[in-house]
């Protein structure tokens, strides 16, 4: 039911009321105040409805903010001093789908145990509910302008920026705000929430950021910045109109974030480059599975800095969820003391290999894999996926969470060994393949 960042799929078929119902009732079993929030997705509205009222039956005192970012109501449960967050939201998914994720108060999204706990409650379907005179109750709130506030605080821009910032249409209009109150010149691409996206899809990558990377460089504007439907993704445009790798960028903020001997947490699937250039500065790299719960799980734990290349940074000393328009303004920040083009440049570039394998037997495939590397290889990590190291490169084979199939994934630092790392891979997942 739960996935890497939640419960989210088709609405009418995975995503339902009936599903947010009784998430609000298994929610409500242990907890007396919970905080609310969705994106602009117009399903979201009845999906928080339902949801809402399956607390409210439990008794448990609904704070609704609305419209909102994922980060701000991820911030807003220790405001509210709640007991937990849920933000409506499918992220960065297509316009037909939707979702539900759930917040610690310390900003953490719902672990594993927490949501495999979750996930008993609802198949039990068993709910004590509250009669006419224990229901609990809804109040309206807006944590907006406190999350500007916050991130004001935060930074100091000595000399403020020309900034762009593509919204996508959704819920991030903290960024822009925050950013002009630090007296940025600051210029909004689909700022109008709409969650059908008709400006761009949700997610920002590079093909759908082409009008926000062109307006940077012909406005001769500093930075761009782009965040997906609840904003709690970050990708930047550096002010030549270059679009920043997930990689270069996570070296870029995590240089900036650690000091020597700290570590920083990042998935599997993350670029050698980024272990060399924190290696130049004294920092070592601790690799999660994919999902910011799992990176944030490793702040937690004492990493100075956690990101994902998709475009989730996780600040510890400031809060473990994703924070989109905090690391928004972290970045113009570091683009004001230096252009950012000139940081990322100094963070090296590797050849990447990807291949996807079709599939409808991918966990025996994944079984297969796992016993032959384990047997060939000593740096072998099974946490997520397969991922295989060598003196100098990796191969990670990692089975599709949503499709039947199964993705491989090989770099080096040099061409000729990352094709030779990915043929070694193709040919274990072909010959896995073949077998069953």
């Amino acid at each position: 039911m739960f996935g890497t960042s939640g419960i989210r799929g088709p609405v009418g078929e995975t995503v339902t009321a009936d599903l947010a119902l009784s998430v609000g009732r298994a929610l409500g079993a242990d907890t007396d105040r919970v905080v609310v929030g969705r994106d602009p997705r117009e399903s979201g509205e009845f999906l928080t409805d339902a949801l809402t009222a399956g607390l409210r039956e439990r008794g448990t005192d609904v704070v609704d903010l609305g419209l909102a970012a994922t980060p701000t109501v991820a911030r807003a449960v220790a405001w509210e001093a709640a007991d937990a967050g849920v933000s409506v939201t499918a992220s960065h998914n297509p316009a037909e789908d939707n979702g539900i994720k759930l917040w610690q108060p310390s900003g953490q999204a719902f672990d594993g145990p927490m949501q495999d706990e979750m996930t008993e409650r609802i198949r039990a379907t068993t709910w004590e509910l509250e009669g006419w005179d224990g229901l609990g109750g809804r109040e309206r709130a807006d944590a907006f302008e406190r999350h500007v506030e916050t991130l004001t605080e935060r930074v100091d821009l000595a000399d403020p920026l020309s900034v762009v910032v593509d919204l996508g249409n959704g819920a991030g209009g903290v960024t822009p705000a925050a950013l002009s109150r630090l007296g940025c010149e600051v210029e909004t691409l689909n700022a109008q929430p709409d969650g059908s996206f008709p400006g761009r899809p949700s997610e920002p990558t590079p093909e759908h950021c082409e009008s926000l990377a062109t307006l940077v460089r012909e406005g001769d504007a500093d930075l761009g910045i782009a965040h997906d439907g609840d904003a709690d993704r970050m990708r930047a445009v550096a002010g030549d109109g270059t679009y920043l790798s997930g990689d270069a960028l996570l070296a870029v903020l995590a240089g900036a974030a650690v000091e020597s001997g700290d570590r920083v947490a990042v998935p599997v699937d993350t670029s050698l480059a980024v272990e060399d250039f924190l290696a130049e500065r004294g920092a070592s790299v601790e690799r999660t599975p994919v999902g910011d719960v799992y990176v944030a799980a490793a702040v937690a734990d004492g990493a100075a800095f956690g990101g994902e290349p998709s475009g989730a940074w996780i600040w510890g000393d400031e809060t473990l969820c994703p924070d989109g328009p905090l690391a928004a303004v972290k970045v113009a920040e570091l683009a004001a003391e230096r252009p950012l083009a000139d940081r990322a440049s100094e963070v090296p570039e590797y050849p990447i290999r990807r291949g996807n394998f079709e599939t409808d037997a991918k966990r025996r495939v994944m079984e297969t894999v796992a016993a032959r590397v384990q047997a060939d290889y000593d740096d072998v990590s099974t946490m997520d996926g397969v991922r295989v190291g060598t003196d100098d490169g990796w191969f990670l084979v990692r089975a599709s969470g949503t499709q039947p199939m199964v993705r491989v994934t090989a770099e080096a630092r040099d061409d000729d060994r990352a094709e030779s790392l990915f043929e070694t891979a193709r040919a274990l997942v072909d010959a896995a393949v073949g077998e069953q």
